[in-house]
């Protein structure tokens, strides 16, 4: 390879105030959460679906880890001197936490202050991300330019070539001068040509906005800069959809609490994060557009050959020692649907709390497993609260985002939006189908396969809050599921996992006189019950008359 070295002294770097990719892959080490493999695994057969069986083989989120693998072949019998991380960005909500360092719980509120308080970034001369430049000839042919790099296949079986999946694509708006940072596959197309998905849905691509705005223009090409590995709090931004007009480095320093620092291309006039592992530079191609995939997407189907845009390497810049960073993605949940998820639920949350003053609600949770947190939303109600701002808040979920709403569900704080018998059993007794179901007409398809019918959607908006008040759950006083549990556990039987609801509990329909009977039961004293009843015979009822309508609501 052609390379020029362009720095040597990391001293020569300007303080920052964040992690960048390394540095954070040693702080998932000190947590226990970096499995290192040093053993020879095949980019193109075996890397993707190791790291894919721990969200496919019933590991709980909590025990998913990141892998690095150092000893990385492929199926032409190469090895390759750049290690391999998947799974470093968002394997689970911790890794993603320490990629912010910040606790967990702080997460929604950081990512509000963020939106509305940018910090711009520092321009530098000098970069760890330059400090190898590959040009001109060091681009072309086998083991040269993008195939010297060990790019993963992300679905062996399916996909059409490697595939960068952990990127921050970035473009610059050509009339205002703002830059957006997206995160888009590329695909490896040879060794200088790669392909780059840019989603022209509503609600899609920023950089796709651009290569519009080039195309009016009149222009032959768009600037286009892949960059690969970028410190945590800057990748963060790019699966984000922010408006056109804000430039997320700007963001992402509010994230860090410090300047990004941002170098310019050695060949086009694009600022990139200084820290970045590594950095593929290149012209993307306004006028013709080539066949790229098939590729596994992140809707969890095989995206089929579409057209889409092909960019001209013009160089590939990296660290010395870069680490390629890559992301599991297609059938959720995935590295991306967790990245998505923990920054959406809050940015929903606040949309109705903050901007659309709606009371009563308390989370707003995005169903991950296979449907990709887009499809299907549950808003979190108080009980009680007044039916109008249920709706509001149902339809201004619904509004948010065009890609995001398709089923949008409203459920009391006793229903776990993660557990679906629950929420069948909230549909099933909460929901009138008659007074409680709207139908929103005129909405876009969205994120999905394209094959089928091509013409719109719509949304399924459901109540299934309580009503009224209902007799309490037939479930034992938790203080008896919990004394049982004890006993069980006593007697040495099968290990328990609790699932919610595990206890009764009252929902309103309940009253002193019927707690005293209970209670009188579990004493053994129900025949003080069974005469307290048959002072209170009547006749000419039909059987299974409620009491209450005879002698009217019990007294407390």
């Amino acid at each position: 390879m052609a390379r020029t070295k362009t720095r040597n002294k990391a001293a020569a770097m300007p303080a920052r105030g964040y992690r960048d990719f390394q540095e954070h892959l040693a702080a998932l080490d000190a947590a226990g959460l970096l499995v290192t493999i040093d053993e020879p695994v095949n980019k193109d057969t075996e890397l993707h679906p190791l790291v894919r069986w721990q969200f496919r083989g019933g590991i709980a989120e909590a025990d998913r880890r990141a892998f690095l693998f150092t000893n990385v072949t492929d199926s032409r019998g190469r090895s390759f001197d750049i290690p391999v991380v998947v799974g470093a960005l968002a394997a689970n909500q911790e890794i993603y936490r320490i990629g912010l360092n910040v606790p967990l719980a702080e997460i929604g509120a950081l990512w509000t202050r963020a939106m509305g308080n940018p910090i711009p970034p520092k321009m530098v001369t000098d970069a760890p991300c330059q400090e190898v430049v590959i040009t001109g000839d060091g681009l072309l042919g086998d083991g040269h330019g993008l195939d010297a790099l060990p790019v993963p296949i992300s679905t062996p079986g399916y996909d059409a070539a490697p595939y960068f999946t952990a990127t921050t694509v970035v473009t610059r708006d050509p009339e205002t001068g703002v830059q957006n940072m997206g995160t888009y596959r590329a695909g490896l197309k040879a060794s200088n040509r790669l392909a780059v998905r840019m989603a022209s849905r509503t609600g899609g691509a920023g950089g796709y906005l651009h290569w519009l705005k080039y195309k009016e223009r009149g222009e032959a090409t768009m600037p286009c800069a892949v960059v690969v590995g970028a410190p945590p709090v800057v990748a963060y931004l790019g699966p984000q959809k922010l408006s056109p007009t804000r430039d997320e480095v700007e963001v992402a320093g509010a994230l860090a609490g410090a300047p990004i620092n941002m170098v310019q291309c050695k060949t086009l006039d694009l600022m990139v994060p200084a820290e970045a592992e590594m950095v593929i530079e290149g012209l993307v191609d306004v006028e013709y557009l080539e066949p790229e995939a098939p590729f596994g997407e992140s809707h969890g189907h095989i995206a089929l050959e579409d057209y889409n845009m092909i960019l001209e390497v013009t160089a590939i810049t990296m660290k010395a020692k870069p680490v390629l960073a890559s992301i599991i993605s297609q059938v959720t949940p995935s590295e991306s649907s967790v990245i998505k998820r923990v920054a959406y639920e809050p940015m929903f949350l606040a949309h109705l709390r903050d901007t659309l003053g709606i009371g009563g609600v308390k989370r707003v949770v995005l169903h991950e497993p296979l449907t990709n947190i887009r499809k299907v939303i549950f808003v979190v109600m108080e009980r009680g609260v007044a039916r109008t701002e249920v709706w509001r808040a149902l339809y201004g979920t619904a509004s948010l985002r065009a890609d995001c709403g398709k089923y949008v569900i409203a459920v009391n704080d006793d229903i776990d939006p993660t557990n679906g018998d629950a929420v069948f059993w909230a549909l099933a007794y909460r929901a009138n189908v008659l007074a409680d179901v709207e139908v929103l007409h005129h909405r876009p398809r969205g994120h999905g396969p394209k094959t089928g019918a091509m013409d719109e959607d719509g949304s399924l908006l459901i109540d299934a809050t309580l009503k009224s008040d209902m007799p309490p759950l037939a479930l034992p006083k938790r203080e008896f599921m919990e004394g049982a549990r004890v006993l069980w556990e006593k007697l040495g039987l099968a290990p328990l996992a609790a699932e919610q609801p595990w206890h009764g509990y009252d929902m309103g329909d309940w009253c002193e006189a019927w707690d005293q009977a209970a209670k009188r039961a579990v004493a053994g004293d129900y025949a003080e019950s069974g005469r307290r009843t048959a002072q209170r015979r009547v006749k000419d009822v039909i059987p299974e008359t409620p009491v209450r309508t005879v002698e009217g609501d019990p007294e407390s």
